[in-house]
């Protein structure tokens, strides 16, 4: 059994650190290219996957070399989870996603006190931390408007391409740019703190953190690229 609180001073690039700060990278990625086209279409279904990651989480989390594993896969549903709710349903509140967000926080909260799915709880609450960050840059920045309107018209591509622009402008305006520098620093200096540890658990929560840099950058340039 993989033990989720390995004493290794360096962590190799093969170590199960460094592979759950890979995976969970890539874990909070796969939303965005397979869960948000989804959930416009059918988040029922989106909704309905949600069981089938959880019986595979708890599938693997009880075979003891696939612990680990299953482990990070439960905060990965938790996320899929809330995921599906808010955009799904109600992407057109930019108010209610943190809240909407936040509605699997007391599972990871309880399944840390009680010792249970560390990996996992630590991964949704480095997710979903960055997604509040996220979330303060665009209060900051003044893109709630524009992210009101982006979901209205998400199906005219005229339209679509008139309130990217807007939105654009909204982000390269001085103020914008400061506030993502400092949220930026701050997301790394997270990242930073968290692979200094030893444990798996808080290279989860580093890697889920770390990525929200990168999904965030994806947005920017597809913006850019769009607008």
């Amino acid at each position: 059994m993989i033990s989720t609180d390995l004493n290794i001073e360096r962590p190799t690039l093969t170590s199960p650190q460094w592979q759950v700060f890979c995976a969970s990278i890539f874990l909070v990625s796969i939303p965005v290219f397979f869960q948000a086209p989804l959930v416009r279409v059918a988040p029922e279904v989106s909704l309905l996957a949600t069981l089938g990651w959880l019986v595979l989480s708890f599938w693997l989390w009880f075979q003891a070399k696939h612990r680990l594993w299953g482990d990070l896969l439960f905060g990965f549903t938790l996320s899929w989870l809330a995921g599906t709710l808010y955009w799904g349903w109600l992407r057109t509140e930019p108010l209610l996603h943190i809240p909407v967000e936040a509605i699997p926080l007391p599972i990871a909260l309880f399944a840390l006190f009680f010792g249970y799915f560390r990996t996992g709880s630590l991964f949704f609450i480095g997710s979903f931390l960055g997604t509040c960050l996220t979330d303060l840059y665009c209060m900051g920045a003044g893109l709630m408007p524009w992210w009101s309107e982006m979901m209205a018209v998400e199906n005219n591509d005229a339209l679509l391409s008139k309130v990217l622009r807007g939105a654009m402008i909204q982000v390269s305006a001085p103020t914008s740019m400061a506030i993502a520098i400092g949220i930026s620093l701050l997301l790394l200096a997270m990242t930073a703190w968290a692979i200094r540890k030893r444990e798996v658990h808080w290279w989860a929560f580093g890697g889920a953190v770390f990525s929200t840099l990168l999904v965030d950058a994806l947005f920017i340039a597809t913006v850019s690229l769009l607008g």
